[in-house]
């Protein structure tokens, strides 16, 4: 396994895979790996014949006052696991190698970053599409792999890919779940013993809307307000918002219409630590 902290490098290693023929898989990610991210190594792996993944905390997508300097970060524990699923190369850029300039060019998709997390942080999505644009435009022609825990970034980074005409097809890749539900996430780790062992109450709300669109339910009012009532029971669980929206346009939805996705999101805190999940339906 290389790896490299140059973007020139970065570059030119996947380049020379490209002229000999062979696919590439990419994996940006902010490090702090676990099984989720495994999932997207494995998955890359299987479909292209190189794997190449990014580690970089990106210090535009965080806000003044948010976690910047406490975000976790552990090469040492990242590269083992990148070794061992096999990938090709890692790319581990510092800051100054990232931005060696200030930047006065940002990548902005309009709409989709309108709503929750958006609205939530208004400068978060303008930094993940600006640092997206850039590992794309380093990477070149691939596979990109994200996670659907992260939903709304992965529709925006998709419109981007598309809206941009980047040479990338983003690959959206399952959620993974500890054995009690709860969706695997970097920042996991910040929660203590109590709050980890209400944070399962996310899953178990979102289960709720999910069984309720099984059963015939249509109005996206009624599943926000069952959502709302599960957390509501558990006093460690804030909940910041939960919305029911179209599953490729993000559109808050008022009722679902049969055989059209949908999907139900959600954002909580626990102490200090925000978490997302969300879950698919389809009224049928």
């Amino acid at each position: 396994m290389l790896v490299v902290p140059t973007r020139a490098e970065f570059r030119r290693v996947l380049e020379a895979e490209r002229r000999a023929g062979r696919s590439i898989g990419l994996v940006p990610t902010m490090g702090a790996l676990h099984a989720g991210h495994r999932s997207l190594l494995e998955a890359a792996r299987r479909d292209c014949d190189v794997v190449a993944l990014t580690i970089f905390v990106n210090p535009l997508q965080f806000a003044a006052g948010e976690d910047l300097s406490a975000y976790p970060r552990t090469l040492e524990r990242d590269l083992e696991l990148a070794a061992e699923v096999g990938t090709t190369v890692v790319f581990t850029p510092s800051d100054v190698e990232m931005y060696p300039m200030p930047t006065l060019t940002t990548v902005h998709v309009d709409g989709l970053t309108a709503t929750m997390e958006g609205a939530a942080r208004p400068t978060h999505f303008d930094g993940v599409t600006t640092v997206v644009t850039k590992l794309f435009n380093l990477a070149g022609a691939c596979r990109a792999y994200f996670g659907e825990k992260d939903y709304q970034q992965l529709a925006v980074v998709t419109r981007m890919a598309a809206d941009l005409d980047q040479p990338v097809t983003v690959v959206p890749c399952p959620i993974l779940r500890e054995a009690d539900g709860l969706a695997l996430s970097s920042r996991n780790v910040y929660l203590s013993a109590e709050d980890r062992a209400a944070a399962p109450v996310l899953h178990r709300a979102l289960r709720d809307a999910a069984d309720a669109v099984a059963g015939g339910e249509r109005d996206a009012r009624a599943l926000i307000g069952l959502v709302s009532t599960r957390l509501g029971a558990e006093p460690r669980a804030a909940l910041e918002y939960v919305a029911v929206v179209d599953a490729s346009s993000l559109e808050p939805l008022t009722e679902l219409l049969p055989g059209v996705a949908a999907r139900v999101i959600l954002t909580a805190r626990f102490g200090s630590t925000r978490l997302l999940d969300n879950i698919g339906v389809v009224a049928p």
